[in-house]
């Protein structure tokens, strides 16, 4: 078992996506340090590996540079390798592994120089009919550099554009033949290309800046290279970027809006409260959450407080509508990344309170309202609950922004088998007890709707009524048993 498989058999959390950003400046300035600086933005959604890649649209065809490695951003990258980095077009992306191991041959983006130029490709998302699609390159004589299915929609590309008259062209027909979700951004030697899946499961915007265009996961990436906001890709369209026709899009693969199906987990967690996912503020889909647990699951006690970052904008809202306090509770430790050391099992450090710490100022001798994004596993919140304890609080009452887990997820998320969900086979009660708290309440799953404002919303994990069936054979993980 892999480095990356034991890890996530030991947390508790559900993983964070991926994210993508392109850009490309008609002016024919160099673009790296921008697409690092957005890409920095979006450093919460993958910190295992990253990469940029640029090309020179008026230089030679096919040249790209190319600099990608394992950890975070400002450990990767440095001043001298920005600055090698010459092009007036690229991509970016941070990566979480979904499927496919971690290591560095699975970083993105991926170029591909085939006969007719070059690709470069960064995809956030995951493909359930992944396995076949890579069976029908390997049988055609493929030959795979990877084991992620970023690779297999790089290849099916590259071989629709044999047949087609221009790239974006050869982005749809091979979107015609991918089952799951994706957001892609792809750079050819001329045009900056974004496509979203029918279902719109993962987000894409667009944003400019004086006269650059960005494609880009979430809109703070936009704000922190002070581009202003465009508008979404939608679901099924594809946009082409580029100076002589400036966005062009094709919505020939777009579905029903009554068939979409975004990851609620964006607005729960994934994404940054300071976002707008297809135009929904998510620190208000947050702060809803919250108020709506407190009106479901009230309780009696002197403070509300969040488990850092993701549950405390719905701590906050549970404070505004039940009137009890918020008081943040825990100090956390900003530099552990998901790559630090874990103690190991005989040492007595814990690397749930590396990461947290509880202020016993805050919570001695109180009634604390706790208030969480999910419970995946139930192996983090019975140590958070017990550290509240062991700092004084007198209750613990746990609130969950998200209904129970009962169903993995094959869409991107990392929701494991129902055998590992401590929600599965289980009443609430016994969850209770399993965690050590005074009460629990989970968001009742009738609220989500009214969290995203009636959008259409993916609840396979809560209910496994999925969009599209999900796959026979479960490669989230690795392709590489």
């Amino acid at each position: 078992m892999d480095e990356t498989r034991i890890r996530r058999e030991e947390a508790d959390g559900i993983g964070e996506e991926c994210g993508v950003f392109g850009m490309y400046d008609f002016d024919g300035n160099d673009v790296a340090t921008s697409i690092y600086y957005g890409l920095f933005a979006l450093q919460h959604r993958g910190q295992e590996s990253c990469g940029i890649a640029v090309s020179e649209t008026d230089g030679p065809k096919g040249k790209v540079s190319t600099y990608k490695d394992m950890g975070l951003l400002n450990e990767a990258f440095r001043p001298d390798t920005l600055s090698s980095l010459k092009g007036d077009i690229g991509v970016g992306h941070v990566r979480y592994s979904t499927a496919g191991s971690s290591t560095r041959e699975n970083a993105q983006p991926l170029v591909l120089n085939y006969v007719k130029g070059t690709l470069g490709l960064a995809h956030n998302g995951n493909l359930i009919n992944a396995p076949e699609l890579r069976r029908e390159l390997e049988y055609t004589g493929a030959i795979f550099q990877t084991t992620i299915d970023s690779e297999v929609i790089a290849y099916h590309i590259a071989r629709e554009r044999l047949r087609s008259k221009t790239v974006e062209e050869a982005v749809r027909f091979a979107m015609e033949k991918l089952k799951g979700a994706y957001s892609l951004v792809v750079m050819s030697p001329r045009k900056l290309i974004g496509a979203r899946d029918p279902f719109g499961f993962r987000p894409l915007c667009i944003g400019k800046r004086d006269n650059c265009y960005i494609l880009a996961s979430e809109t703070c990436a936009l704000d922190t290279i002070g581009a202003e906001f465009v508008r979404d890709v939608e679901p099924g369209e594809v946009v082409t970027i580029s100076p002589e026709k400036g966005i062009e899009s094709d919505k020939s693969l777009c579905i029903p809006k009554e068939q979409h199906a975004r990851c609620i987990f964006e607005y729960i967690y994934f994404a940054r409260p300071d976002s707008y996912l297809d135009g929904i503020s998510v620190y208000k889909s947050r702060i809803l959450a919250g108020r709506f647990l407190a009106m479901d699951s009230p309780v009696e006690a002197d403070i509300v407080t969040g488990v850092p970052e993701s549950g405390n904008c719905a701590a906050m809202g549970y404070s505004l509508e039940s009137g009890i306090p918020y008081a943040p509770a825990f100090v956390k430790n900003t530099y552990v990344g998901r790559t630090f050391i874990k103690p190991k099992q005989k040492n007595r450090e814990s690397s749930v309170s590396v990461k947290l710490n509880p202020i016993r100022e805050v919570v001695e001798g109180k009634r604390v309202v706790m208030i969480d994004d999910s419970i995946v596993r139930g192996t983090t919140s019975d140590r958070i609950v017990k550290m509240l304890r062991d700092a004084g609080a007198k209750e613990v009452h746990v609130r969950i922004s998200s209904p129970p887990f009962l169903w993995p997820c094959y869409f991107g998320t990392d929701v494991p088998a129902r055998e590992q969900l401590i929600a599965y086979n289980r009443t609430i009660e016994d969850i209770r007890q399993i965690i050590g708290a005074d009460s629990l309440g989970y968001l009742d799953i009738e609220r989500l709707p009214q969290m995203v404002e009636g959008k259409e919303i993916c609840t396979g994990c809560f209910t496994g009524n999925y969009p599209l069936d999900p796959p026979e054979e479960d490669i989230r993980g690795e392709f590489d048993k």
